[in-house]
């Protein structure tokens, strides 16, 4: 009887382990420590892919943690992963731990209450992000964060173009179009739903529309087609002048800069200021690159990290989600010889020592300064990027 009580404990399922308090960080680096964490993460860049092993190799060393980093094509997949996981009552050790993240996907999760926390705020370098000034670490797509996501890198879009051939930048979405009338096939976008383009359409109305503060409320069928009714002559106008005649399109941003790099097509669209650098760095674009935005402005966002409800190490996917906020991390992903990405953190609460890894950052010839950028337009309510990449898809797709 002795053996069969034993026997049925060492059966017996195993307690969860409670998930443990964000603001104890003590706590939470104790039960991070041999823990694996499965990020989901767009991987389509090798320069993005490479920075995450990176990421990967610091907090094994500093925390003893494991990062895995799992390939995504499209966020959506992960986001349906994670519901198919509640709706079948796995409720613990999901197969998600974090999740790359923002704008529609983050207001579907959000939503659905597929997501632990709040978190983000009582990690220890949240002190450090510049919330004071940048309000999209605490507005995604205008949805609330409320802790729920942590960031890691600011975008803003930008245009790359070869000045060997397009010698002078554009000052507006009309301005572009008129060039690619006159310079057929040599302007393209990555085909949405691609997220890259899918911005390039959210970034035609905005700039066509007298007063895009009307896209902050989320798109009903009230107001859609008044909204949207400049979008659609636009890129009826644009379609025919487009790369191949718009009977194809880059499958995502490396393969349109891809196009640039083979002289294929002069013009392409960025969400990252330094990318053009660092591709330039890498010799997968010429040196006579630059980058330029709109006279009105270019959309602007954060990238975060969310973990989902389930994750079995939800404090192993915090430490990489405060990690990602150092000091070390941030100027690493802001050189444009890694990634180019924008920071989170403000140079006025960080050590003189933390502050000078940013200022002694050579930008490279291709990025503009902070205020060569510009306005930073706000991005629409995630609504809108639904509903206008289905209307792209069927009035303008192709089979890839």
């Amino acid at each position: 009887m002795k053996h069969l009580a034993v026997l049925a404990a060492l059966l017996a399922p195993l307690p969860v382990m409670a998930d443990v308090d964000p603001a104890d960080w003590d706590a939470v680096t104790a039960q991070a420590a041999g823990q694996t964490v499965y990020w989901n993460a767009w991987g389509g860049s090798t320069t993005t892919n490479d920075f995450i092993a990176w990421v990967g190799s610091r907090v094994a060393q500093d925390y003893g943690v494991t990062l895995n980093h799992v390939k995504l094509t499209d966020t959506a997949d992960a986001v349906t992963r994670v519901l198919s996981e509640k709706q079948a009552g796995q409720n613990e050790n999901g197969a998600i731990d974090m999740i790359w993240i923002n704008g529609a996907n983050f207001a579907a999760m959000k939503e659905a209450d597929l997501l632990f926390g709040p978190y983000a705020e009582q990690l220890p370098n949240w002190a450090l992000a510049d919330f004071e000034n940048k309000p999209a670490l605490q507005t995604d797509f205008t949805v609330p964060v409320d802790g729920y996501e942590s960031p890691w890198a600011m975008a803003q879009v930008v245009f790359v173009h070869d000045t060997a051939r397009m010698p002078e930048p554009l000052g507006s979405m009309d301005a572009l179009l008129g060039w690619a009338q006159a310079n057929p096939g040599r302007f393209s976008y990555p085909q949405p739903p691609d997220f890259l383009g899918t911005t390039f359409l959210k970034q035609v109305l905005i700039d066509l529309l007298p007063d895009p503060s009307v896209l902050a409320d989320p798109a009903t069928d009230a107001n859609y087609d008044a909204v949207t009714a400049p979008l659609w002559p636009y890129l009826d106008a644009l379609t025919p002048h487009l790369w191949r005649e718009g009977r194809a399109y880059p499958a995502s941003g490396p393969a349109q800069l891809q196009l640039i790099a083979d002289a294929e097509v002069d013009l392409a669209i960025s969400f990252s200021p330094g990318e053009a650098t660092a591709a330039i760095a890498n010799n997968q674009l010429p040196d006579t690159v630059r980058t330029f935005v709109l006279d009105k402005g270019t959309i602007g966002n954060a990238s975060f990290v969310a973990i989902p409800y389930n994750s079995g190490a939800k404090a192993g996917a915090m430490v990489v989600a405060n990690f990602l906020m150092s000091p070390e991390a941030q100027a690493r992903a802001q050189d444009p010889a890694i990634l180019g990405y924008g920071t989170v953190l403000a140079m006025d609460k960080l050590s003189d020592a933390d502050r000078a890894l940013f200022e002694t950052l050579d930008l490279g010839i291709a990025t503009l300064t902070p205020a060569e950028l510009g306005v930073v337009q706000d991005e629409p309510h995630p609504t809108w990027m639904t509903r206008i990449s289905d209307d792209w898809v069927a009035r303008y797709g192709v089979a890839q």
